[in-house]
């Protein structure tokens, strides 16, 4: 049976294969003798399936979808119950199917002819050539890079040379005793003599084209032993769509208090079989997962050394003679753990509700939630739900007399116990390698083709009802305005991953967040609605600098010098007069820097700080000003001026000791009187500086006037030289007290440095 294929084909086939990936219909994953018994779905695009059931014989056969053979190998675990040990399994390769195995790995769209033919090695084809039919073994295909084709003369030329066609390739085939080599521009078609082979390329087509990539293949496993029946568990991990989580959150009837947190999980079945009444699990976690191809044989190139071998040949070397010397002498498996059933009816089962599948998600595409976990603690308390409609101004008030009056508003459809009893959630905490899972304690079925939301969650949790705010406001048009939040606490030992939250509050939807994976005792917060009755402002200030006092040793001061940055947080509200609070999520400034002093109520989150600002009953506005501070630390010498000061602060601060209070005050004394010695030199100074520019000044006067021999300038020139004679003299008293000064300084210094010498002080 031969096929054919035109060559310039291949390419666009390949190529156009692969545009027919999306809406290709589920085939079983996999099929066994042996029942489906327990489910495991992860966050990563993976499932783990359990089988268990009775064999009759020593063949296993699992039927697997092509696609998720790879993963199955990998992952593939067979015990024996009765004897509780992994049996030995063999899993026979067919010739057929593995022939063209480096066929398989190739792309739609990717490689080419030559690719393709080379892939082909050893296989009989006929090429159809310009130059008539070929017909052979496939030896190799080689890459040609400029060589000119010598049965092609270039036109024109007096040499004859065959004008460089580019790059090409040539094809070598083998028949009988006799080599061929052929241009693979040359070839106009091939044929393959291989009927099987020719079928795998249209299967391979079929499934670049979603066609046949879902249709099963067997694989067989050889169990091992002279047991005729074996009582099996049989596991392995395949590709699955990952599971989604929705929320929902019914908020204090006080606006804090006791909320209501339900839980449910979207699980996809698309593996071709109904999960009849199994064990599933649910895992929250990022655990990695990649393919790996173990399906196809792989061959590793070696070196040949044989000619290092039979050929071999010594060489002739020169002896040499030698003299003695005469000085020369003779992070296991970590345990698991369960909490409680969650509330709910305890004996009926899991709440599951199924519908029509709609195309699944894969891991890839998580939403990226707004809502941020927080450390635990809350903000002030607030009556959200109360206010709600005291916001507007007029809102609230008493009706008008002379309207009748408004007919009693009937009971919320959904309440707090309502909703509470609507859910029946039973479900375990189990750990494993950091990974959370929740284990449904109620066996489910789900029909394959289907998605179904399974209950997991239905507890009471700690929560609030309050504002926050956020740089920048609430979105285009509010941008001074805070988000409504809702605050709980995951007091649930399940790690609740990323997915959207509906709120409910008062017996109704009032909004809708979305938060980011939120830790077992954490807290979150969540926006749902934005509150324009409520600015908020901020206002930033620089703050000067402050030294401190770290330690000293001998004469020499570590001091830590602080850069602040002030912000101030305003707060004001239209008409609310019963006090709320308003979270403030305040960028942290940069690295190194810090808060000086943290409000009350202050949280950290990864780049920000959660500061509550509270505005008091009857109150409608409210400051709070933050300050962030980073310390540089520099020295400074005993005699520096800033020195007295921080002294002073030192011994104020009193946390030092008797003895080192002892120690430092004498040279506290001393470092005093140094600086009041210091501020006098300075004035007298500054004086003697003063009489020196008067005195160049004056006698520059009367050398102006040494020419002039008049009466008036004789009179001048007298009153010049008196005062001239003044200032000398109390420039020389200065002099004297300079001097003076100068040298019971001198003294105070070398006694400060006695003093210091061995002195040693750290701040406590």
């Amino acid at each position: 049976m031969r096929a054919h294929f035109a060559a310039p084909v291949v390419l666009a086939a390949l190529f156009l294969a692969g545009c027919a990936h999306e809406n290709r219909a589920g085939f079983p994953s996999a099929s066994s003798p042996l029942g489906l018994d327990r489910v495991v779905l992860y966050r990563n695009g993976i499932g783990y399936f359990e089988r268990r059931g009775k064999l009759d014989g020593n063949i296993l056969t699992i039927k697997v979808r092509k696609d998720q053979i790879n993963d199955m190998l990998k992952s593939l675990t067979i015990v024996d119950r009765s004897t509780g040990r992994a049996l030995s399994v063999s899993m026979p390769l067919d010739p057929q199917s593995w022939s063209s195995a480096a066929l398989a790995t190739l792309q739609p769209g990717n490689g080419g002819l030559a690719q393709v033919l080379d892939s082909l090695r050893g296989v009989q084809v006929v090429l159809a050539t310009t130059q008539g039919e070929l017909s052979g073994r496939i030896v190799m295909v080689e890459e040609l890079n400029e060589e000119p084709d010598p049965s092609v003369e270039r036109a024109g030329s007096s040499h004859g040379a065959a004008p460089s066609l580019g790059r090409d390739h040539k094809v070598t085939l083998i028949h009988e005793k006799v080599l061929t080599v052929v241009r693979l521009s040359k070839v106009r078609s091939v044929a393959l003599e291989d009927g099987d082979l020719a079928m795998q390329f249209h299967r391979r087509l079929d499934a670049s084209a979603g066609e046949g990539m879902f249709q099963q293949v067997d694989v067989s496993v050889r169990l091992t032993g002279d047991v005729s029946s074996h009582d099996l568990v049989v596991s392995y991990v395949v590709e699955a769509p990952m599971w989604k989580p929705t929320y929902r959150v019914v908020l204090p009837e006080k606006g804090k208090g006791e909320a209501l947190l339900q839980a449910w999980a979207v699980v996809d079945n698309v593996s071709g079989e109904d999960w009849k009444d199994v064990s599933m699990s649910l895992t929250a976690g990022e655990p990695l997962a990649f393919r790996y191809d173990l399906h196809t044989p792989r061959r590793v190139a070696r070196e040949d050394v044989s000619d290092r071998v039979h050929f071999r040949r010594a060489s002739v070397a020169m002896g040499e003679s030698s003299s003695e010397s005469p000085s020369n002498p003779a992070p296991a498996a970590a345990p698991s753990m369960e909490s409680e059933p969650m509330e709910g009816d305890e004996g009926g089962p899991a709440t599951v509700i199924s519908g029509p599948l709609t195309p699944p998600r894969r891991a890839a595409d998580r939403p990226k939630g707004f809502g941020r976990g927080s450390g635990s603690g809350y903000g002030g308390a607030n009556k959200m739900s109360a206010q709600a409609s005291r916001m507007r101004d007029g809102v609230g008030a008493s009706m008008d007399e002379g309207y009748p009056e408004a007919p009693p508003a009937p009971p919320p459809s959904f309440t707090f116990e309502n909703l509470r009893q609507s859910t029946a959630a039973r479900a375990k905490a189990a750990s494993a390698s950091g990974l959370t899972r929740f284990e449904l304690s109620n066996r489910v079925t789900v029909p394959d083709g289907t998605s179904t939301m399974v209950a997991i969650i239905n507890e009471a949790v700690k929560g609030e009802e309050t504002f926050l705010f956020k740089p920048g406001g609430a979105g285009q048009g509010y941008e001074s305005n805070p988000y409504r939040v809702v605050r709980f606490k995951n007091s649930t030992p399940f790690v609740l991953e990323s997915g959207p939250i509906s709120i409910f509050s008062g017996g109704s939807f009032v909004g809708e967040g979305i938060s980011e994976t939120i830790g077992a005792d954490s807290s979150v917060t969540i926006p749902f609605a934005v509150e324009p009755g409520v600015t908020v402002t901020r206002e930033t200030g620089s703050v000067p600098e402050e030294l401190k006092l770290v330690t000293i040793v001998r004469g020499v001061l570590h001091v830590e010098r602080y850069s602040r940055l002030k912000t101030s947080w305003k707060v004001a509200a239209q008409a609310m007069k019963e006090g709320f609070t308003v979270l403030v999520r305040h960028p942290r400034l940069g690295v190194g820097y810090a808060l000086k002093e943290r409000p009350a109520g202050t949280e950290d989150l990864l780049d920000a700080y959660l500061i509550p600002v509270k505005v008091p009953l009857g109150s409608l506005t409210q400051t709070v000003e933050v300050i962030e501070q980073q310390p540089v630390q520099t020295t400074l010498h005993i005699l520096d001026s800033n020195v007295p000061v921080l002294f002073e602060h030192f011994l104020a601060v009193g946390s030092l000791s008797p003895k080192d209070r002892a120690l430092l005050q004498p040279v506290v004394d001393a470092r005093r009187e140094i600086g009041r010695i210091d501020t006098e030199l300075e004035g007298f100074q500054r004086q003697q500086r003063e009489l020196d520019q008067r005195g160049d000044k004056t006698r520059q006067n009367l050398v102006a006037l040494e020419k002039d021999k008049s009466n008036e300038a004789s009179a001048m020139r007298r009153d010049l030289q008196a005062r001239l004679d003044e200032w000398t003299k109390d420039g020389d008293r200065i002099g004297r007290e300079i001097v003076r000064l100068d040298g019971k300084r001198t003294q105070l210094v070398v006694k400060m440095d006695d003093l210091l010498q061995n002195l040693t002080i750290g701040a406590q």
